[in-house]
């Protein structure tokens, strides 16, 4: 079974880079571009790892992420932020954020941190 992840930022060229990167990675790619409808994929889908962008307009990434562990207290985050908010980035860490990465981004860092926290959580399963 593909690895499914989801991509939450409220700006589209960000989503699509990401989609098509790790589509070509054969992962199966959901979007959200704000917190209500990555809270929806959430329930609906199950997604193995979250790339969560921290600001979005209406519900912020924190509440997004606070959410995200009550539907799935084991779900995968990886953060993204434009800002290097030191305080918002610890408070990440407490909710169980897996790494941060800054805007604009090393879309082979991205690539690289999705593919190794995809396989942690595989090796965890096949146990």
């Amino acid at each position: 079974m593909r690895e499914k992840v989801l991509i939450v930022d409220d700006q589209f060229g960000i989503r699509t880079l990401l989609n098509e990167v790790l589509q070509k990675e054969g992962y199966e790619i959901f979007q959200a571009a704000n917190g209500l409808q990555a809270l929806s994929v959430t329930e609906q889908h199950a997604p193995d790892l979250v790339l969560l962008d921290m600001k979005i307009p209406g519900m912020d990434g924190l509440e997004i992420l606070k959410k995200m562990k009550e539907i799935n207290p084991d779900i995968r985050v990886i953060i993204m932020t434009a800002y290097g908010e030191l305080d918002l980035i610890e408070q990440t860490k407490k909710l169980g954020a897996l790494a941060h990465f800054s805007k604009p981004f090393d879309i082979e860092e991205i690539r690289s941190a999705v593919k190794k926290f995809l396989l942690v959580n595989s090796d965890r399963t096949a146990t």
